[in-house]
């Protein structure tokens, strides 16, 4: 059975740029899984003031704010169309009207039935990241976050942030296929930002894939001052890794979230595909 991996295309404000089309169907050749892109169109709810319409026709700014959500839309749907066919990767598309103050809510709830969620970033998206940590976090499954402004990266070596915890366990778990498939897995643990409960965390974990024939090696990084989201991403840039997995982690406070700060740097600013799982 294909994995089936969910691609949400943000059309609000600016929305996704075409270049995710390139990411998305590129991890899905590498996996062999299947496209499902769901296709936001920025929808509105009906504003009426006849004192504000005597200055300002509200009615027609929404209009032109819908025309140009479909407008988007309907671009990374043809580019998503056009590189799938190139690449004979199976495509379906599905376009709803949705809020977009609900559609991290949509999203999180529709990519329960999908193995993986595939979302795009772009500068200073936080309409795109909104949706990322949603549906890490409330999903139950994981979350793919690729850079939009970055060229594809090659899918050869996996780097895993690993400190022993139960959240970088379920984001090794999650990464499976993408291990199995792998010419390179390193392992790190970044030695400088926290004590490690387990000094030997990287190499038992190198053992246990062992066991499931993943051939691993262990690197020890320093963050040296840095944001532990930029270490991490330097040593995968080091190495030329197509992938990163690590664990999401955030604390639940009446159902918003604190997110620890590998998480948030990642969210902000994927210098590669990140992998996160929770």
């Amino acid at each position: 059975m294909a994995t089936q991996i969910l691609v949400p295309v943000h059309t609000h404000l600016d929305g996704n740029a075409e270049t995710l089309a390139d990411h998305a169907v590129a991890i899905a050749r590498h996996l062999g899984a299947e496209l499902h892109a769901l296709v936001l169109d920025a929808d509105f709810p009906a504003l009426s003031s006849p004192l504000g319409n005597l200055l300002i026709d509200v009615p027609a700014l929404v209009g032109e704010a819908k025309e140009k959500a479909r407008q988007r839309g309907t671009a990374v749907a043809a580019a998503l169309q056009r590189e799938a066919a190139t690449h004979d990767v199976p495509l379906r598309t599905t376009r709803m009207d949705c809020y977009p103050v609900a559609v991290s809510e949509t999203v999180t709830r529709l990519a329960r039935y999908h193995d993986l969620t595939l979302v795009g970033i772009g500068p200073s998206d936080a309409w795109a990241q909104a949706t990322a940590e949603a549906a890490v976090f409330g999903s139950g499954k994981p979350v793919v976050l690729v850079p939009e402004e970055r060229p594809v990266a090659p899918a050869g070596t996996v780097l895993v942030a690993w400190d022993g915890s139960r959240v970088a366990a379920r984001a090794v778990t999650d990464a499976a296929p993408f291990l199995a498939l792998a010419t390179r897995v390193v392992v790190a643990s970044v030695i400088d930002e926290k004590a490690l409960a387990d000094a030997d965390a990287a190499d038992r974990l190198v053992d246990h894939l062992a066991r499931h024939g993943v051939a691993a090696t262990v690197a020890r990084a320093r963050a040296e001052g840095s944001p532990i989201a930029a270490a991490l991403q330097e040593h995968a840039a080091g190495i030329d890794a197509g992938l990163l997995v690590m664990g999401g982690f955030g604390h639940s406070r009446m159902r918003d979230f604190v997110l620890g700060g590998a998480t948030s740097g990642v969210l902000k600013d994927p210098r590669l595909p990140v992998l996160l799982s929770h």
